[in-house]
């Protein structure tokens, strides 16, 4: 990997932002999505390799308040080696006055997942291949649905996600008013999805705690694999208490801005299990830190978003559980990445597998 670095030098760093539809529009307790924003990210080598990698910002606004940063840090790599490890360390230096966190954080990731798939792609290698692990598929569970529909509505479309890729586990986004219509959208999921299927709830941060005491609770009976940001993310001591006074596994990760933010989570008690984000972790190098404490804490980690690269990242996870399923990179990938018998299936090729259809990319293009 060190010699493979040291061959290549970035020529420059190409930066995009397309606007993509979603073919199953989702709403949450943050918001209804009908389209995902996507900041596509190419670091070009001088001999001829580039290096892919996106950022998934949920908001146009906050895609394009990505853009100068993402320029302005590929600007700084120029003539540089195509190194994740002295970019990292350049990258903090130069943002440390203004906090190594947020869009910053976010910036750097992106350009860092790029640079790990150039370098696998020098390697010849899949990326899952050149961290130590293997290509073999990843189980997913499918979340590219079931938001806060109507209770009455949520069988039918269980079952059509269920087929889509033989999945064996689902998510169900929570928080509607009535707490009896959540229990009753729940308990229609499980019905027709069957027992052996894995369901697992998002509240997306919608809860106060004394709500969070009484819904989770509610929700114990259920069978669920975990309930997931019931609180705001950065309520430790709120979710600490959930996971001591409520049965079912608590889930916190995405908003980990960097692995020590995990860390604190872990060490507060906040927590069961673990979704790093790939964006807010750090990209490639954020999450492979994660991964160790997760291994140390022994606490299973899943990811959140961005399957294609994080299925790489759980082959070389020694906690791995699941890899979150959304095709909402679909539209322009000119290879989509295939779910079959319920588990993501890992191409065999250098690099992450990450490839732009270029005319989708010229359909869909807002900057850039």
């Amino acid at each position: 990997m060190a010699d493979s670095a040291a061959g290549l030098t970035v020529r420059d760093v190409l930066v995009r932002v397309v606007v993509v539809p979603m073919a199953r529009p989702l709403a949450t307790k943050v918001g209804a999505f009908t389209r995902w924003p996507l900041v596509l990210i190419d670091v070009r080598t001088e001999e001829g390799l580039t290096g892919h990698g996106y950022l998934g910002p949920y908001t146009d606004r906050t895609a394009a308040a990505l853009v100068p940063a993402l320029r302005d840090l590929g600007d700084g790599l120029r003539g540089e080696p195509a190194a994740p490890a002295p970019f990292g360390l350049r990258a903090r230096g130069w943002l440390a006055t203004a906090g190594y966190e947020g869009l910053a954080l976010a910036a750097v990731a992106g350009i860092d997942i790029a640079l790990w798939d150039v370098l696998a792609q020098a390697a010849g290698l899949p990326l899952a291949r050149l961290l130590g692990g293997t290509v073999e598929p990843v189980p997913a569970y499918n979340s590219n649905g079931l938001g806060l529909i109507p209770p009455d509505a949520v069988a039918d479309e269980a079952r059509e996600l269920l087929a889509e890729g033989g999945f064996a586990g689902l998510k169900v986004r929570v928080g509607r008013d009535d707490p009896a219509a959540d229990l009753a959208a729940v308990r229609a999921v499980r019905e027709a999805a069957g027992a052996g299927v894995t369901l697992v709830v998002d509240y997306n941060q919608g809860l106060n705690l004394a709500e969070g005491l009484r819904r989770c609770r509610a929700l114990d009976a259920e069978g669920l694999a975990w309930i997931e940001e019931p609180l705001r993310y950065d309520d430790l001591a709120g979710h600490a208490r959930l996971a001591a006074d409520v049965a079912t596994p608590i889930m916190l990760g995405e908003n980990f801005y960097g692995p020590r933010a995990m860390l604190a989570a872990i060490r507060a008690g906040a927590c069961d299990l673990v979704m790093p984000d790939l964006m807010r972790i750090g990209g490639v190098t954020g999450w492979l830190e994660a991964a160790a404490l997760a291994d140390a804490f022994g606490m299973p980690m899943s990811s959140h978003l961005y399957p294609e690269v994080s299925a790489h990242l759980l082959r070389v996870t020694p906690t791995r559980q699941w890899v979150e399923w959304q095709d909402w990179a679909g539209p322009i990938l000119a290879r989509p990445f295939e779910v079959r018998a319920g588990e993501l299936v890992l191409p065999d090729v250098p690099g992450t597998g990450l490839a732009w259809d270029e005319e989708a990319v010229a359909r869909y293009q807002v900057s850039g």
